[in-house]
């Protein structure tokens, strides 16, 4: 049952990219469908699972933190339209650990168990580095363009991703305390874009509720990797959900049928490779 439990996230993570674009939404479309979906079992974990109660500095940190992941969630659905899913995912993952390992390592102290632990840290980010910048190598011109287009985007978005995870640490309450508040910043700040960016039809769109499965599918991997990591460890739970990234990858090419050669397949692969054992590695520091 632990394992089962363990491997929602990762498979739901990883099929969230595809059922979107097998939607075929506009970004706007996909993030305010995705915050309905992620407050709608907030609500539902907040008055059937009792959490413990909140101090308002907690609940609205807690919320700033999931209204943050919006910013590196649009980053994401942006891309896919730049570079395919199978492209982004792997670049945003590792954008996204080397990021929150640096925060981890600077503000709160984290890869301290031994005199080695910065240094192999170090290296572990370095084939994040190196494994990000493999799955961009491109056979074609004009693919180039788009890449570099959305390489950038990913950059400055993933900033939010990084702020998502930081900000939990900061306060004093468990997983499953603060997943409504992060779920209603998740919604509130889903509904901030589509206004900034004039896109109010959205919400008479109908491809903004069928988009309501993927904030669903977010959410409740979100609380299965609560539980995962309560029932089966950190360590444990963290390591099986980068699955995620090879199902979402592998399912770009396969499902969604984005064109590869093989070169670009193989690096592709072999930079989605490095990535895991990158990131499985920070998590034993």
């Amino acid at each position: 049952m632990n394992l089962l439990i363990a491997l929602i996230p990762a498979i739901g993570w990883g099929v969230q990219p595809l059922i979107l674009k097998k939607i075929n939404g506009k970004p706007k479309n996909e993030i305010l469908g995705t915050g309905m979906g992620a407050l709608l079992i907030g609500i539902i974990v907040y008055l059937f699972l009792s959490p413990q109660s909140l101090d308002r500095t907690t609940f609205l940190l807690s919320t700033f933190s999931g209204m943050f992941w919006v910013i590196g969630q649009v980053g994401q659905y942006n891309a896919y339209n730049l570079l395919g899913v199978s492209n982004t995912m792997p670049i945003s993952t590792g954008l996204q650990l080397i990021g929150t390992s640096l925060i981890g390592v600077i503000a709160f102290g984290e890869w301290s168990r031994s005199p080695y632990s910065k240094i192999i840290g170090a290296g572990a980010i370095i084939l994040l580095i190196i494994g990000a910048a493999l799955t961009t190598i491109s056979d074609s011109k004009d693919k180039k363009s788009g890449f570099f287009k959305g390489i950038i985007l990913l950059s400055l978005t993933s900033v939010g991703y990084w702020v998502y995870s930081a900000l939990p640490k900061i306060v004093n309450a468990d997983g499953v305390s603060i997943f409504f508040p992060q779920m209603l910043g998740v919604f509130l700040g889903a509904v901030i874009y589509v206004i900034i960016f004039r896109g109010q039809d959205a919400f008479k769109d109908k491809k903004s509720w069928k988009a309501g499965i993927v904030g669903f599918t977010f959410s409740i991997s979100a609380l299965a990797y609560i539980f995962s990591a309560q029932e089966n460890g950190v360590a444990t739970a963290y390591i099986i959900t980068q699955l995620n990234v090879v199902i979402a990858t592998l399912g770009g090419i396969f499902i969604l049928k984005e064109k590869k050669s093989s070169k670009e397949l193989g690096f592709t692969l072999l930079g989605l490779l490095l990535i895991i054992v990158g990131s499985i590695i920070t998590i034993f520091l």
